[in-house]
């Protein structure tokens, strides 16, 4: 700095050099090079802060207050970065202000999402036309604290290019052991940021680097059911969006009824975004009608709805695709929450074999050739396949799909179209399916759950592995709806069909089958032991106790 200075009083104020120098002492002045003052951490406020803007998301608010909890029992800046993963518009971006405000310090947030330079996060280097500092050295600049809470926002979405690996720059920022002398390009001098509290947002782990997530919390949320989209529409969303439209004065409320339509038909998804975005639509007509001086609801109905919103954009015709043979419901998880996943099968002129369409990933058509192979062993009927092939589809051809959990869907599919016969209705079902016919456990069960919820699906079927995490979803998410856990496909098949039509498959299977998993069989009875029996049994225990 120094030197910049003598460099700076010799430099001719017309010369390119003095803007440069000039610009550079700025920059390093306006930074805050005090020690950070300490900060009580209160519990409590934090609580209140969480819970005044947030509903429910009680195992989130609990892992966030321990984290908190440790942060004030050790007094020590340094330690994990907090990664908040789940689905659009479930609050991440919310929590992690929230955090900040609960913690008495200022919020700064930028998007890593798309980034492909690493000198965006630790700048360029003086010697460029126009070179600025990296956004961490920015945030500094723009809060003034050195412990201000920066939000990496979708830090899934990060890409290397060929000015290098930004996700590699990052390692050094978020490792506590590196960055109490993080060394920015454009300042070229040691600064520590140790005291600045990291959090990131991610829609899943799939594409971040391993190295990346050792350095930090992981803390899943998840997607809303209808309940607390409900209760997250009266206590925040509505008055939200009154207020963002300067309708608040009019009294305008909005009838229970109409605000599930309005969910179910008009905003399906995991968060509420696209909810506020419709209701926010709808403001906005009421709010032409009142500058107009015309007449609008007070109350606003389900029947409302149609009028100021249009036709509803989703309806439930996935279960009525569902209920033909060769088709069965699956439950997929993406970046984007839970959601149904159709399958259908479909005889078609060929050799043998299968034709995939839908846009299906790698595993997913392992997955399909695993379901036509164990479900041909499975008939022992050749001439079922013979000059025939199989067409399997997974709609929504344009989003692509991947995954090994569509692995009983699409053998419940294929058998369905084998036997001519449609699957029961009312199930969803995941699990991956082996060559053997076991059912392996699957990730995201919650999400699939809350998506099966959304559409009406009310009987689930997973694998007995995932009993522990079934366990740990809180009850009012699985209120009203029935778990079936599967460790082999026959257990499958017997939920999906009725056992005429089970019994037509392979007659050994079916014996075989019926001593095993048959949900219907009854025990025998435990016969009663006879005062007579318990003096005998009593007496040979104590003959065995003199023995020993």
């Amino acid at each position: 700095m120094t030197r910049e200075l003598d460099k700076f009083s010799y430099a001719d104020p017309n010369t390119g050099d003095y803007n440069v120098i000039r610009n550079y002492l700025d920059i390093l002045e306006s930074l805050p090079w005090e020690p950070a003052p300490v900060r009580e951490i209160d519990l409590e406020k934090a609580k209140k802060t969480l819970d005044k803007d947030h509903y429910k998301l009680e195992d989130v608010k609990d892992r966030i207050l321990e984290f908190l909890a440790v942060k004030k029992l050790k007094n020590d800046e340094k330690g994990t970065i907090l990664l908040l993963v789940g689905p659009p518009g479930v609050g991440k971006t919310s929590i992690a202000r929230s955090i900040a405000e609960a913690m008495g310090r200022k919020f700064f947030r930028f998007s890593v999402g798309g980034m492909r330079d690493e000198a965006e996060i630790k700048g360029h280097r003086r010697t460029y036309i126009g070179s600025m500092p990296g956004k961490i050295i920015s945030a500094l600049r723009i809060t003034k604290e050195r412990d201000c809470v920066i939000l990496l926002d979708e830090i899934d979405k990060l890409s290397i290019g060929i000015q290098g690996d930004p996700a590699s720059a990052l390692l050094e920022v978020l490792d506590p052991e590196q960055n109490k002398n993080f060394r920015d390009h454009y300042l070229d001098l040691p600064f520590d940021i140790s005291n600045v509290f990291f959090i990131a947002t991610a829609n899943t782990l799939d594409s971040i680097s391993r190295i990346l997530l050792d350095r930090m919390e992981i803390i899943n949320l998840s997607g809303y059911i209808t309940d607390e989209k409900v209760q997250i529409f009266q206590k925040y969303l509505w008055k939200k969006v009154l207020y963002k439209n300067g309708v608040t004065p009019y009294g305008i409320e909005f009838d229970k009824k109409a605000i599930v339509a309005l969910i179910d038909s008009y905003s399906r998804e995991s968060g509420v975004r696209g909810l506020e975005k419709v209701t926010d639509k709808l403001v906005r007509k009421i709010a032409i009608k009142i500058v107009r001086k015309e007449s609008f609801p007070k109350i606003i109905q389900e029947k409302d709805l149609e009028t100021f919103l249009g036709v509803p954009k989703f309806t439930d015709e996935r279960m009525v695709r569902a209920s033909v043979p060769g088709t069965a419901l699956g439950l997929a998880w993406t970046s984007v929450g839970g959601a149904t996943l159709l399958i259908e099968a479909l005889f078609v002129k060929g050799k043998g074999g299968i034709l995939l369409t839908g846009m299906l990933g790698k595993t997913m058509e392992e997955s399909s050739n695993i379901a036509l192979s164990y479900i041909k062993n499975l008939l022992y009927k050749e001439e079922l396949f013979n000059n025939r092939m199989i067409h399997l589809h997974v709609p929504d051809g344009a989003t692509p799909k991947d995954g090994p959990s569509a692995g009983i869907t699409m053998a419940s599919a294929i058998l369905s179209l084998a036997l001519n016969t449609k699957v029961k209705s009312g199930f969803g079902m995941t699990g991956e399916l082996t060559l053997t016919g076991e059912v392996l456990a699957i990730g995201g069960l919650r999400e699939k759950i809350v998506a099966a919820k959304r559409v009406g699906i009310h009987k689930i079927i997973y694998p007995k592995d995932n009993l522990q995490h079934l366990q740990e979803i809180p009850d009012y998410v699985k209120k009203g709806m029935y778990f079936f856990p599967v460790s082999r496909y026959e257990e499958v098949a017997l939920l999906l069909f009725d056992e005429k039509v089970i019994s037509k498959i392979n007659p050994s299977f079916w014996e075989n089958l019926k001593s095993i998993v048959n949900p219907t069989r009854k025990l025998s009875p435990k016969k009663k032991t006879t005062q007579k029996q318990k003096l005998s049994l009593s007496k040979q225990k104590g003959n065995n106790q003199k023995k020993k």
